[in-house]
């Protein structure tokens, strides 16, 4: 009887332990995380933001053209300047010792110059009057040709230093204010630093920069809205007026200026801006056109298809192979003849791994 006990309490024990193990199997089913996108139409991706700075409409990058140590600086940031105000100035010790030897071989060339135009005019007086030979008086000027080289190339040579010499001062090209200051005094710079950024015009403009996807749409005289988070009602008008040919090394974007149609005194550069572009056709069966972005359609012997997600909680799902006939591929992505409605949601990555019937987490 003893014994019948310790077996069925064995017995009893296995299968409390297979039953768990089953349990933690169901609990450790992990659901494979699938990123979707809910079927629209082309409205839908006619309409984007972006961010953007506003900027002076003539923002003046001011720079010392030779490296040296900043000695003097008049004007710092926030300061109202007029066109041609020293705003700072480097040493310039080696530019003002080469420019001081040019003036003095100057005016040693000049004077060398001088003394031979007279020993020429004495040789061809003598001469005229026979006292002298034409080997001397051939001679005396090829002495005041050489002499007036010499001065000629000194007083380029004086020319040079003195532009040399400005290459270590910055003055304000025209009227405006110093946004803002890189350096101080004392401080050593390289030929081309820039010291500091002027805002010489009134009126303001937004840069914001584009995708390559999107630069296309965009031209000239195009008209956006634009608002101002720093800004209560911050809500503008704006319209394009540049838009750059070439792309940018940094953001690796376009940048495009906008023209705020009607500014506010309240706007300041620097300040941050959202910027709206709507690329409406004016098309109305365009606009009713199903769009499903280029990297949710996959493509078998059958032709194209889609994953469709079907879900109840919205946060897993069960996909669906979804035959689709595609047309024309815009920017946003084909447009859809046949095989879909419109607001299902479709699997947009990893296509060639998911299968029909499958179980995912939406993300």
């Amino acid at each position: 009887m003893k014994y019948f006990r310790h077996s069925l309490l064995l017995i009893t024990t296995i299968l409390a332990i297979s039953s768990c193990k089953k349990e933690e199997k169901k609990k450790e089913e992990v659901l494979r995380p699938v990123s979707f996108q809910v079927v629209g139409t082309s409205d839908a991706s006619k309409v984007r933001s972006f961010s953007g700075t506003a900027k002076a409409s003539d923002a003046i990058d001011l720079s010392f053209r030779s490296g040296g140590i900043i000695t003097k600086v008049n004007h710092w940031k926030g300061a109202k300047v007029k066109k041609g105000d020293v705003i700072a100035r480097l040493d310039n010790v080696e530019a003002n010792l080469a420019y001081e030897q040019s003036v003095s071989a100057l005016n040693s060339a000049n004077s060398a110059m001088k003394t031979a135009k007279s020993a020429m005019d004495r040789v061809k007086n003598l001469y005229e009057k026979g006292s002298q030979s034409l080997s001397e008086y051939e001679q005396a000027k090829n002495s005041y040709q050489s002499a007036l080289d010499q001065y000629e190339s000194a007083k380029r040579n004086r020319g040079i230093q003195a532009t040399q010499l400005s290459y270590g001062i910055i003055k304000a090209p025209k009227d405006g204010v110093i946004a803002s200051t890189d350096g101080g005094v004392n401080e050593r710079v390289g030929a081309g630093h820039v010291f500091a950024v002027l805002n010489a015009g009134d009126d303001l403009k937004i840069e914001v920069g584009l995708p390559e996807s999107l630069v296309n749409r965009v031209s000239v005289g195009m008209e956006t809205d634009l608002e101002f988070s720093a800004i209560q009602p911050g809500a503008f008008k704006g319209t394009v007026i540049e838009v750059s040919p070439a792309i940018d090394e940094n953001s690796s974007t376009y940048i495009t200026a906008i023209g705020i149609v009607e500014p506010s005194s309240e706007i300041k550069p620097g300040m941050a801006a959202s910027v709206t572009f709507n690329f409406e056709s004016g098309q109305e069966e365009e606009s009713n056109t199903l769009i499903v972005p280029l990297k949710a359609v996959g493509e078998d012997g059958d032709g194209n298809y889609v994953f469709i997600i079907e879900s109840e909680d919205g946060e897993t799902g069960t996909v669906k192979k979804q035959s689709i006939e595609v047309g024309e591929l815009t920017s946003s992505g084909f447009k859809i003849k046949s095989g879909l409605n419109g607001g299902e949601k479709i699997a947009t990555a990893g296509l060639q791994t998911l299968l029909d019937g499958q179980k995912v987490r939406l993300q």
